[in-house]
Order: C-alpha cells, then structure tokens, then sequence
C-alpha cells in the first residue's frame, strides 16, 4: 500500500537530490540513494518513484516489514534513546517524527520481538511501551524535500541505499539504558542524615 497525501508540480526529484548532495551531508535531508531505499519498501522502481518524482514535498504511507520495520515511541523518551543509540552504542537508522511520536526505523522482525524481549527484561515494565509496526502495517514518511510546514519530518534521514538499521537487541539496550539514566537522575544522595520532623529549627542567620 503506498498513499500520496498531496499533489505537488512535478519535477525530477532525483536529480535535484543528486546535485544537492554535492559537496555538504545534513543530517536531516534525504539523498537520492535514501529516496530510492524508501520507494523500494513500496516494490522497487515503479510506481513508487514516479509518484514521488511528482510529488516531492508530499508525505507518503508505506508499507512496513519489507525493508524496515518501525518503532514509535513518546518523543521525550526517544530523544533519551537517541543519546544513548549515538554516545554509547552503533548509532541509528533513519529517525523521523510525525503527531508527538518518533519513529525509529529498525530491522526486519524488530516489530515482532521487541515486546517480547521487554517482556522479560528486569527494566521491562518501566520502559513507555512503544508501538511496533512490521508485517501488515503502514507508517507515514516524511517527504523528501522539507515543505516548511507542520508535519512529519526527519531527525535522521536516510542517506544511503542499504541502511544500517537496528535489530531488537539494540532496541531493547537502548530502552534500558534510557530507563535506568532516567532513574538514576531522580535519586538525590546526601551526606546527612534525613531531618527530624519534630527538631526545634533555629534562625542561625541572625547569630552574631
């Protein structure tokens, strides 16, 4: 299933993408290779391409378990995947965010055994539960060209036609990871003992 949420004056879209790769990398901007690695999770060249030639600043809904699966997650708890997936492990697959969610997109099984593996991880139950798309389902992609309006967008792009994208393993550590800096933050280490609550308080302030 591929949907096309808006008519745009067509262009070749690819060869813009191609001439702007020229010479700079951003982050957040999908290269010809990324376009092309996207159209494929709708079957290749056809139809995919084409319409999105058409249609560059148009989202589009593809579909999931071909090429990627996707993991969406309350966006503040994703930011803290993020930094952990980027400062202490291999880094992330594309990243985009679309209506107060993120979405992380991971590999091919990730949908089907992430909830599992948290299921029986120690952290597990503190993990936000996140929403697992794979085989059957479909998620809304951010166009190729930033339109300027509210939307989705990426956070990381893609940028190449074979991805490194991660597995459940990773996604479960990096979950974990965010739960426990999460905890860690929250507990408060003092040198002194709590406070009687019955003690006389003196204004020492005034002492002379």
């Amino acid at each position: 299933m591929t949907t096309w949420l808006r008519d745009e004056t067509p262009h070749d879209i690819f060869r813009f993408l191609r001439e702007g790769d020229e010479g700079r990398h951003q982050t957040a901007r999908v290269t010809a290779d990324g376009a092309a690695w996207l159209a494929s999770a709708a079957g290749g060249r056809g139809t995919a391409l084409t319409r999105w030639e058409a249609r560059p600043a148009s989202p589009a809904v593809l579909p999931c378990g071909t090429v990627f699966d996707v993991v969406n997650v309350d966006p503040v708890f994703g930011r803290r995947m993020l930094d952990h997936l980027w400062t202490e492990g291999p880094g992330s697959g594309p990243v985009a965010v679309h209506r107060g969610r993120m979405m992380l997109f991971a590999a091919l099984g990730t949908a089907q055994r992430l909830p599992a593996l948290l299921d029986w991880e120690e952290w597990g139950e503190a993990v936000p539960r996140p929403l697992c798309h794979g085989v059957g389902d479909a998620v809304t992609v951010p166009p190729l060209v930033p339109s300027g309006t509210a939307g989705p967008r990426w956070l990381v792009a893609p940028d190449t036609r074979h991805p490194w994208l991660p597995g459940p393993e990773v996604v479960l550590w990096a979950c974990v990871r965010a739960v426990r800096a999460a905890s860690a933050a929250d507990v408060r280490v003092s040198i002194f003992p709590p406070a009687d609550p019955g003690a006389n308080v003196y204004d020492v302030s005034r002492r002379r």
